[in-house]
């Protein structure tokens, strides 16, 4: 089966695991410190204003705790997302608001977003569909003219940027995907961050327990009576480990590697897709916009988009639709509402295989299977 996503993991990140098993030290540690700091890097952002946590969905929940949001505060945010984005809103006992998409893009616009704010809307919330950073400048400064937080879920944007500028960085507080299908994986894990410096400490202390400091060994050397605790405000535990910052470290060191291959097989299927009847490819992105490329998705005639998508299946080829629209779901409250090109955009779109273990043979499979399926169907 060729599937839709496959990490891509190698002897050395068996290495960097065994280094961690020699050492001794497994948990949070200074392999931990070291990955946020070669991120931070990447990001072109201090260090201090990152955390790594065990997942992405960890720190969508944490944001909103930073931000106390609560009962009669709204977040908005596209209904073509994650699940995981609408349920750290709903959790903290917020109201999600479901704002439209461009239906070819599957990113909103700044329109999109101005339309669903309220005096009640406390942030906004968006992702970066299939790694295209969007219109997310203009977001950003149309949330700072409203005096609303601005959160990107940059789950899948982890080498996107515009004119240099990364994806994350644009609002005032960021999370990244490193679980075991995203384009960088450590296993499960996910990177926090947070533009305010006094935020960014509270959400390190959030992160580990509310500890004010860490109690046990490491503070042994410190001081004395190191046994006791220091607790300002109720926390959890959802800090990263050495075991997986050590994974994450090789695969961020591979990750240019990693995005220009995903390139390459961006431009094959453009290539090879480019006369097909009855579809149509990804846009291109604007002047100055760069993808980490996460997704490639087509779009079609409604009527024949699941039986394509059961027939390249049978075909040996794992196909998909991320995101289904979440202003349908109904824990959310919000099944009454309308959003038509959300909704358009998820009975057309199909997501095709796309990591860095195709070779061209099976990009072209892909594309010559979705061909003869199309071609099947040109009446239709």
């Amino acid at each position: 089966m060729i599937q839709v996503f496959q990490p891509g993991l190698g002897e050395e990140e068996l290495a960097a695991v065994a280094e961690v098993f020699a050492s001794n030290w497994i948990g949070h540690g200074p392999r931990t410190k070291a990955f946020e700091a070669s991120f931070a890097d990447h990001l072109g952002v201090d260090a201090d204003r990152l955390v790594f946590l065990n997942c992405a969905t960890s720190g969508l929940f944490l944001t909103t705790e930073l931000l106390g949001l609560g009962e009669g505060d709204e977040v908005v945010l596209p209904s073509v997302s994650f699940v995981a984005a609408a349920n750290a809103v709903a959790a903290a006992g917020a109201r999600p608001v479901f704002c439209d998409v461009d239906p070819r893009t599957l990113n909103p616009t700044a329109d999109d977003i101005a339309r669903a704010l309220t005096p009640r809307t406390k942030a906004v919330m968006v992702l970066h569909y299939g790694g295209h950073p969007g219109d997310i400048a203009a977001v950003a400064d149309h949330c700072r003219d409203s005096g609303v937080t601005l959160i990107e879920d940059a789950a899948c944007a982890v080498s996107s940027h515009i004119d240099g500028r990364a994806a994350g960085t644009f609002g005032d507080l960021a999370v990244w995907s490193f679980d075991a299908m995203k384009v960088l994986v450590c296993g499960d894990g996910g990177m926090l961050y947070v533009r305010d410096p006094d935020q960014a400490a509270r959400a390190r202390r959030l992160a580990y327990h509310g500890l004010a400091r860490p109690s046990g060994f490491g503070q042994a050397s410190a001081s004395t009576r190191w046994w006791e605790l220091n607790v300002p405000e109720v926390g959890r535990r959802i800090v990263g480990n050495d075991l997986t910052a050590a994974i994450g470290a090789v695969q961020l060191r591979r990750l240019p590697g990693f995005v220009e291959r995903r390139r390459e097989i961006v431009e094959l299927y453009d290539r090879e897709l480019a006369d097909v009847p009855g579809l149509e490819l990804p846009p291109p992105l604007p002047e100055g916009h760069h993808s980490t490329h996460y997704f490639y998705w087509v779009q079609m005639h409604p009527a024949v988009r699941d039986e394509i998508a059961s027939e390249l299946y049978a075909a040996g080829i794992y196909t998909t639709f991320r995101y289904p629209p979440l202003h349908k779901v109904p824990v959310y409250g919000s099944t009454g509402s309308r959003l038509p090109r959300s909704e358009e955009a998820a009975e057309r779109t199909l997501c095709l295989p796309l990591h860095p273990g195709l070779d061209d043979a099976d990009v072209r499979t892909v594309a010559t299977a979705l061909r003869k399926a199309m071609e099947t169907r040109a009446d239709r």
